[in-house]
């Protein structure tokens, strides 16, 4: 298989570290491409017609896209441990925080796509604001239920520290813990991890 990434990319992350807890590094070739919406990369077009990150080509050549796909297809080719419940509420409720991960990302990536790329005369500092809202939303949400965490790892789990992480990549002046201390408590624990140590960002 191969993994077409930026390390940057807060979706990545969660990918790579799917790969590493599931025991996958030596079945992953990691490729690493430089695209944005000004600037796509032709290899990356070549596997997904939209030119995103992550994407996964897979041994049969076919190609995998959306970071939740690419994580069902890594945790389908375990046995065990599975990082999605099999039925009933517990799956529901997996595949329900690590939505909301996912959405986290989104608005912190939109706004920082706002200030950094967009030209300074054409920002939008209410859209701005409206993404940093839903951040603080998805936050409240997960310290609320942050002390139910313990030492479980799931997809959503994993999306909740890879969102948490983006935020003190490219968000360090926002402060988070501090408003949201349960969470806090939790990440600091959970980031410990060797999956989460090997895959921080620093570009």
């Amino acid at each position: 298989m191969k993994l077409l990434y930026a390390p940057a990319s807060p979706f990545v992350r969660k990918v790579l570290v799917f790969i590493k807890e599931l025991g996958l590094e030596d079945k992953v070739e990691l490729v690493k491409v430089s695209t944005t919406v000004l600037d796509q990369n032709a290899e990356l077009a070549a596997c997904n017609p939209v030119t995103k990150i992550p994407t996964l080509v897979m041994d049969n050549g076919k190609s995998l896209y959306d970071s939740r796909v690419i994580t069902a297809y890594l945790d389908s080719l375990v046995a065990s441990p599975s990082f999605y419940a099999a039925d009933g509420d517990a799956r529901w409720d997996v595949l329900a925080m690590e939505a909301l991960a996912d959405g986290m990302m989104d608005a912190a990536v939109n706004a920082r796509y706002e200030r950094g790329l967009r030209p300074a005369e054409k920002q939008w500092d209410d859209w701005v604001d409206g993404q940093v809202k839903k951040v603080h939303g998805a936050l409240k949400a997960f310290d609320a239920a942050a002390s139910s965490f313990g030492d479980r790892i799931d997809a959503g789990i994993v999306g909740a520290a890879c969102a948490c992480g983006y935020l003190d990549f490219r968000y360090p002046d926002i402060g988070w813990r501090e408003d949201y201390p349960a969470l806090g408590t939790w990440y600091a624990k959970f980031s410990e991890r060797k999956s989460m140590q090997e895959t921080q960002a620093s570009s």
